[in-house]
């Protein structure tokens, strides 16, 4: 009988994920192993492979629908077998071209007759009540007061779009605008909300899984997290140069950055201060052997944080590899969910920004997360003179849960004995 093949698993904590592109048509045979898919999980876009060979018979699923985990997606033909043998109790493609919809779990065959049939024995059902509409055209019906039952759709399958509302709020005769004599005075003087601007020109971004994960995981650690911060500028002029005689002896083979060395001092201190290594659970405190920095990355989709590997370990060319290496798959949403899963401490820096301090969001179940900030000019007071410094302040978003701040100021201060001390890093 025809095979089902439905939305796998393909990062933890996965719920729900977008079909981005369908590398297979109905009627191309597929091999085992092979890439009939790529999926958009709530991190990267990832290839669905085959998992039994036959025929694509149907796909359940279309491109650009969000589905939930373990839900029909395709129907896979064995050898021998006929379109024919999917019989017309097939789940339908779910979505259309203009507003995915999320495919709910596959109903069985019984249930699905008995709904088909009592959607089409009565006029009076739901499915006549309610028109089929976009999520965003019942939005803009309901602000502008349009009645969306009534209206006849112009999308696929009669779907009500964004178009039909705004050419029936158009039509409709403009009231008469009531004077103040004729208003009746309110019994209780509250304040009335603002409208919402719904004329003013916009654009609407559809959500992408990854942004709803981050917008989730940045609330709940927000919210739930009693963040603290440390606060160190560090003076930067030694790093400076050996970053300058370091890659002038390179010989093209590396070009060093500042948050190579940041990533390599933040590590380091980790292994000198390893109380702040460590996540918060409910029933422990988890320390962590190794030393795994996370590097937050900007991507069109949002942030994402791949992580150096035992970072104490490695050498500063050795780092700047990686990141790059990281960095470019992130953006191009090609990270493997062992290279952004995990981590022990986060670092973000959005000093080529030109910003000079801010404070992060700790990134959950880490309890540390550093943001480091712009290299400038400062004066600073040496015995009785001032003089200028390369200054780079860095601020240490801390979990009180589970690190206190006394741990957290020993961390700091060996973060900034290494960065102002550079050669150490090199031991």
């Amino acid at each position: 009988m025809p095979h089902t093949i439905v939305m796998p698993a393909l990062s933890a904590g996965m719920e729900e994920a977008t079909i981005a592109r369908w590398l297979k048509s109905v009627g191309d045979a597929v091999a085992v192993g092979e890439v009939i898919a790529e999926i958009e999980t709530d991190k990267a876009t990832m290839e669905l492979e085959a998992e039994r060979a036959g025929t694509i018979g149907r796909l359940v699923a279309a491109e650009g629908a969000t589905v939930a985990l373990n839900a029909p997606i395709a129907l896979l033909l064995a050898e021998g077998e006929q379109a024919d043998d999917l019989g017309a109790d097939a789940v339908e493609v779910a979505g259309d071209d203009k507003a995915p919809a999320q495919q709910a779990p596959a109903q069985p065959a019984s249930v699905a007759k008995q709904v088909s049939a009592a959607a089409g024995s009565s006029t009076d059902g739901l499915a006549h009540r309610r028109s089929p509409a976009s999520p965003l055209a019942r939005r803009l019906a309901q602000e502008k007061g349009v009645e969306i039952e009534s209206l006849k759709g112009s999308g696929p399958r009669g779907r009500v779009v964004r178009v039909d509302i705004e050419a029936a709020a158009a039509a409709r005769p403009e009231p008469a605008r009531a004077s103040a004599a004729d208003v009746a005075p309110s019994s209780s003087p509250t304040r009335a909300r603002p409208a919402a601007p719904v004329d003013q020109p916009r654009d609407e971004i559809p959500l992408t899984n990854i942004r709803k994960v981050i917008a989730r995981r940045l609330t709940e650690a927000k919210s739930t997290i009693p963040h603290f911060y440390l606060e160190a500028d560090c003076e930067i002029d030694a790093l400076l140069d050996l970053r300058e005689t370091l890659n002038s002896q390179g010989e093209g083979q590396y070009k060093l950055s500042v948050n190579d060395f940041v990533i390599k001092a933040a590590a380091l201190a980790l292994r000198q201060v390893p109380e702040a290594n460590t996540a918060w659970t409910d029933d422990a405190i988890l320390q962590f052997h190794n030393v795994d920095v996370s590097v937050a990355v900007a991507t069109d989709g949002g942030l994402i944080t791949p992580i150096v590997k035992q970072a104490d370990r490695a050498g500063l060319a050795s780092i700047s590899a990686e990141v790059k290496a990281l960095a470019a798959r992130a953006r191009d949403g090609l990270l493997q969910p062992a290279e952004y899963q995990g981590g022990s401490f986060t670092i973000s820096n959005l000093g080529m920004f030109g910003v000079k301090a801010f404070s992060a969001i700790i990134n959950p179940p880490q309890s540390c997360i550093l943001a480091v900030g712009a290299a400038e000019r400062r004066p600073v007071v040496r015995g009785d003179a001032c003089v200028p410094a390369t200054v780079m302040s860095c601020t240490l978003s801390v979990d009180h849960r589970a690190v206190d701040g006394a741990v957290g100021a020993r961390y700091l201060a060996a973060f900034k004995a290494l960065i102002e001390q550079p050669l150490r890093l090199m031991l």
